[in-house]
């Protein structure tokens, strides 16, 4: 089954699982500097590193545990696979980065905004905002698809899982419920996907701009 994967979304398994390999192998301090740092950092007390232009990129390839690595290569598995069969390699790719790269943005504010409330400077990791990127377009591609979640196991339409995941990232992005979350990072992961297929799409607040609208991008 892992051969027969599009090539794409299994480079990105392999990379995500060989980077964990590495941090745990040379320890997270020796690659803080590919971690997401916010803004400013550098000039703070509890920071050990400071943003740099690469890791708006890098963040995405790390992640702070097993599981938080597992569940991001199952949904990638999921969502991602269907999705470069109908876009193909490079759409899919320019797609996945992304959203990375628009999640990025979206903590950097966040992160900025928290230390200018004297908060302390901590680092985001992970692939959550590219998949969540994936999730939405999933939804917006397959609407009537059904999929299982897998906690708990229910099944529903993927446009109804898109609709009650981001509203639960909502609440508890603005409720502070689990505050070593970046639950805005993958809310910009799903605001800057929404954007990049309404630009394919040619459709608001791009009007006609955009390239013409692929039969794929439905």
């Amino acid at each position: 089954m892992f051969f027969n994967l599009p090539p794409v979304t299994r480079a990105l398994l392999i990379v995500n699982a060989l980077v964990f390999l590495l941090q745990n192998v040379l320890g997270e301090a020796a690659l803080a500097s590919f971690m997401l740092w916010p803004i400013g950092s550098g000039d703070s007390a509890y920071a050990v590193n400071e943003f740099l232009p690469w890791q708006l990129l890098t963040y995405g390839f790390m992640h702070g545990s097993f599981t938080h690595l597992l569940f991001n290569m199952v949904a990638l598995l999921m969502f991602g696979a269907p999705l470069e069969h109908t876009w193909g390699e490079r759409r899919f790719l320019t797609f996945f980065l992304t959203c990375v790269a628009g999640a990025a943005v979206c903590q950097l504010v966040v992160g900025s905004w928290t230390m200018a409330q004297g908060g302390a400077a901590y680092p985001t990791m992970g692939a959550s905002g590219g998949v969540f990127g994936l999730l939405l377009a999933y939804g917006m591609l397959f609407p009537h698809q059904r999929v299982m979640l897998l906690i708990p196991p229910i099944p529903m339409k993927a446009r109804t899982l898109v609709i009650v995941y981001g509203a639960i990232e909502l609440l508890l992005g603005f409720s502070g419920y689990q505050p070593g979350v970046a639950h805005f990072a993958h809310l910009g992961g799903m605001l800057f996907g929404w954007m990049l297929i309404r630009y394919w799409r040619g459709q608001p607040p791009f009007g006609r701009r955009g390239p013409k609208r692929p039969r794929i991008v439905r």
